[in-house]
C-alpha cells in the first residue's frame, strides 16, 4: 500500500526547490538593489493582514510550524499573523512565495480596457529611492507569473486542480 502522505511529500519537495529558485533570483536582484532596499529583520510595512496563499503553501507552514500553530498565539490583526513583537517573521525558513519576493521591484502584464498588453511596474515605498521603477530594463525586475505559474502546478497536484487559497491567520484554527 502506498504511503498516504506520499503525494504531500513529492509536492512539498517540488515546492522547496521552487523556493530555492526564488531564493537564488531574488538574491541576485537584491544584490543589484542593494543601495536602494530598505527591507532587513523587522522591516514588516508589507506583512499586512488578510495575505491568502494556496493550500501547498498553507500545508507546508502547518508541517513545519505544528507547535507554533498548536500552542502559539497569531500576532494581532493589523499585520500578518507570523510577526513577533519585534517584527520579524516567526516562519521565514518557509516563508510563502509572495514574501519572498516583497521589496524587490516587480512587474507584470496585465490587460488594458481595450485588450492590449500593458507591462505594470512596482516597488515598496520603502525603496522608490534610486532610478525609477519604470526605468529599469526588465531582467533588474521580478517577473510576476513564472513562479506563480508553478505554484499553480503543485497546487494542481494535490486538490485535482482546485486553486483554493488559505488566509494566514486561519492556520492558527486549523487543528
Amino acid at each position: 500500500m502506498k504511503n498516504r502522505n506520499e503525494p504531500w511529500e513529492t509536492v512539498r519537495e517540488a515546492l522547496e526547490r521552487l523556493y530555492r529558485e526564488v531564493d537564488g533570483e531574488a538574491g541576485q536582484l537584491s544584490a543589484l538593489h542593494a543601495g536602494r532596499l530598505q527591507c532587513r529583520r523587522g522591516c514588516c510595512s508589507c506583512c499586512e493582514d488578510g495575505l491568502t496563499v494556496f493550500e501547498v503553501e498553507a500545508e507546508n507552514i502547518r508541517f513545519h510550524y505544528r507547535k507554533l500553530l498548536t500552542e502559539g498565539f497569531p500576532h494581532p490583526p493589523g499585520a500578518c499573523a507570523f510577526l513577533d513583537p519585534e517584527g520579524a517573521c516567526r516562519v521565514y525558513a518557509h516563508r510563502p512565495y509572495v514574501c519572498r519576493t516583497q521589496g524587490l521591484p516587480l512587474r507584470w502584464i496585465e490587460e488594458s480596457p481595450d485588450g492590449e498588453a500593458v507591462e505594470m511596474r512596482a516597488i515598496c515605498p520603502l525603496n522608490e529611492e534610486g532610478d525609477p521603477v519604470e526605468t529599469l530594463p526588465p531582467e533588474a525586475c521580478w517577473s510576476i507569473g513564472p513562479a506563480e505559474a508553478a505554484l499553480v502546478k503543485l497546487q494542481g497536484e494535490i486538490s485535482g486542480g482546485e486553486l483554493r487559497r488559505v488566509p494566514l491567520r486561519a492556520l492558527f484554527r486549523w487543528r
